[in-house]
């Protein structure tokens, strides 16, 4: 079987969120269990010089413009890739969907319009039969018109596509519609249009063959009125070819015993010394003050979805309480001034940055005690398990994969705090549980260990997305195509 799994972004070729994460580490894994899998994404500014000898292996021609094919292999798991290099859409300044200044490029969906009709020929060997695939697994509303310019007819490519944010539908005008020369029959409320725009994402949702969302919980969730993001009809009307697949996170890099970035890297087995190291250095970098009480943490964007406001709205309970909070986020600039400010009238208890790296993530997960995710909704979060794998304790809301992936203090082996609303309520629920909890060595010890214990491989998942492929019609890899 081969595939092709095509992504707006590739980390670490270029990442913006947890889609980059995936779509490196997926690929991975089922690159390893046998499946001839190829990544394809678009070549921006930057990200040709990353690939492992680069070379020109096609050229296609679309809208007019040329397009040149560059294929190489992932700088981390050797997976092949194709780069769809067409200078004049992606070699900006910037980012893949925002210009230098921050704001959205104009012709975005003249972009990814482009970039799906390429996908769409390579899957269909029109660059050469050695790029073709079987099957093409699609990722968010980027790659959502690939269905639309593959060809009606029995042996075409079969779609999977994986649903990250339903949030995100890549949504346009009746202008746009036009220039970019679809159909006119697409123009309906059963078709691509909404509420008098078009959207990419429902194009994926409508003509792929088979939905995966990120989570078991939120393939349930986007089912409903209240997370549907207006496409919950749909959806229920698809149901049964949606399925949720909790994602993983990449073991090697997210590996406390043997994380590069860390001065201090431990297991369970010097669990109690290697957190105290760890907190000392994250006491340190930050400008706190050494102590003893537990250190909450918080990596996020600014955003509603997230829940940050929450926090905030908590400070005055928060700030009398022995506690002392780390916070890694950027993004809404009110919420990074309110933040500020609260950190410049607590210094010695208070600590924020808005400038992400690598290394400060894996200090915080490793020197923090517990991290809170107050989301209003989460597809499926990768820090709640980068805690559990660290021995901090995750304190999530009851949603979505922070509900699939972190066990409550009402399992029987718990890993984590649940809570139920986004509001200071909840927050100050979660943190006085957690504080408390913390008092109580031998339990807090437990929940630790129980953490660090469990499997976030992608191994599992990729192994559900194999059945999916296989549920396709196709065999799963050569020798099983030769057999």
């Amino acid at each position: 079987m081969r595939v092709l799994f095509a992504a707006a972004e590739i980390y670490p070729l270029l990442k913006t969120g947890g889609l980059a994460d995936v779509a490196a580490a997926l690929p991975g894994a089922l690159h390893k269990q046998g499946v001839e899998i190829r990544l394809v994404m678009p070549a921006y500014r930057g990200v040709i010089e990353q690939l492992q000898q680069s070379e020109v292996v096609g050229e296609l021609r679309i809208r007019e413009q040329p397009v040149r094919l560059l294929a190489g292999n992932h700088p981390e798991t050797g997976v092949p890739i194709i780069l769809v290099d067409i200078p004049g859409l992606f070699d900006r300044d910037g980012g893949p969907y925002i210009d230098a200044a921050g704001f959205n490029f104009g012709d975005n969906a003249w972009r990814f319009a482009t970039f799906c009709e390429a996908v769409a020929q390579i899957a269909i060997g029109a660059a050469g039969d050695a790029l073709a695939a079987d099957i093409v697994h699609l990722n968010d509303w980027h790659t959502g018109l690939v269905p639309l310019y593959l060809p009606k007819v029995a042996n075409r490519p079969r779609c999977v596509f994986t649903i990250h944010n339903l949030a995100y539908q890549g949504i346009f005008d009746r202008w746009t519609f036009d220039l970019l020369g679809l159909a006119e029959s697409l123009w309906h409320p059963d078709a691509l249009e909404v509420c008098g725009n078009f959207s990419f994402l429902k194009a994926g949702l409508l003509y792929a063959d088979v939905l995966t969302a990120v989570s078991p919980s939120y393939a349930r969730e986007i089912q409903t009125a209240e997370l549907g993001e207006g496409l919950d009809g749909l959806l229920r009307a698809r149901s049964q070819n949606l399925s949720g697949i909790l994602n993983g996170i990449d073991d090697l890099i997210w590996n406390p015993a043997k994380d590069s970035l860390l001065d201090y890297p431990f297991d369970a087995r010097k669990l109690k010394a290697g957190k105290l190291a760890n907190k000392r250095a994250l006491q340190r970098r930050m400008g706190l003050k050494k102590s003893d009480a537990p250190i909450l943490a918080m990596i996020s964007r600014l955003a509603y979805q997230k829940g940050a406001d929450a926090l905030l709205a908590a400070v005055a309970e928060l700030s009398l309480m022995r506690l002392q909070i780390v916070i890694l986020a950027s993004g809404d600039r009110y919420l990074e001034d309110e933040f500020a400010a609260w950190a410049a009238h607590k210094p010695s208890q208070i600590a924020v940055s808005k400038y992400y790296t690598e290394e400060l993530a894996h200090l915080i997960e490793a020197g923090a005690d517990m991290l809170i995710m107050p989301s209003r909704y989460e597809p499926c979060g990768l820090n709640q398990m980068y805690s559990q794998r660290y021995g901090t304790i995750p304190l999530v809301r009851r949603i979505g994969g922070l509900a699939d992936s972190v066990d409550g203090l009402d399992s029987c082996q718990p890993t984590g705090i649940h809570f139920e609303n986004t509001d200071p309520q909840g927050v100050l629920y979660a943190v006085r549980k957690g504080c408390e909890l913390y008092l109580q060595p031998k339990l807090w010890r437990k929940m630790q260990v129980a953490g660090m214990s469990r499997d976030w491989s992608w191994r599992k998942s990729a192994a559900e997305y194999l059945q999916i492929y296989a549920a396709l019609g196709q065999p799963l890899n050569k020798s099983e195509a030769a057999a």
